[in-house]
């Protein structure tokens, strides 16, 4: 499925809004934190003190989830094809701009991008299709049974401490 101007609209407003995104490369899923630049999200890490991201490689695919910052719940899901920049390019100085930005607790945020540019790896994750459906059910594991529980019957005196209460009140 290729991706229309309303689907792409959708990806990049949600995945602006969102601190993270769920990726799925050929490794686990991962969340990471992102920048949304030229129409792509922009993910940095894989050096010493950043975010580790195996499975991501260049030329590969990768399934991006996209969840909402105040609830949680998932948004949006697309495919993204993965590129890596070459350090110093001009799209990877754009991306870095942005990038700096979010990074928060850098030990050396004055030199940051020059030891971005050595140690890390800069990929950018751009939309070419957006999942036909969300899954309907819940894709949380169930709890495991167990003897502990909080669920208990109410106490027998309860209903008329509670309707005690409320003819107080009036």
């Amino acid at each position: 499925m290729t991706l229309s101007s309303l689907d792409l609209a959708l990806v990049e407003e949600a995945s602006k809004k969102s601190g993270l995104i769920w990726v799925r490369g050929a490794g686990a899923d991962r969340a990471l934190w992102h920048a949304w630049v030229d129409g792509a999200a922009h993910v940095l890490g894989d050096g010493p003190g950043e975010q580790p991201f195996p499975g991501l490689a260049d030329g590969s695919a990768a399934e991006v989830t996209v969840r909402s910052k105040d609830k949680g719940g998932r948004l949006v899901a697309w495919t993204a094809a993965v590129r890596e920049l070459a350090p110093g390019s001009e799209s990877w100085q754009n991306a870095v701009a942005e990038l700096k930005g979010k990074r928060l607790n850098a030990p050396d945020s004055e030199r940051m991008t020059e030891r971005w540019a050595r140690e890390c790896r800069l990929l950018r994750l751009e939309p070419v299709a957006v999942a036909e459906k969300l899954p309907v059910v819940s894709l949380a594991a169930a709890p495991l049974p167990s003897s502990a529980i909080t669920r208990r019957a109410i106490p027998a005196g309860l209903p008329k401490l509670l309707l005690k209460r409320k003819r107080n009140k009036r």
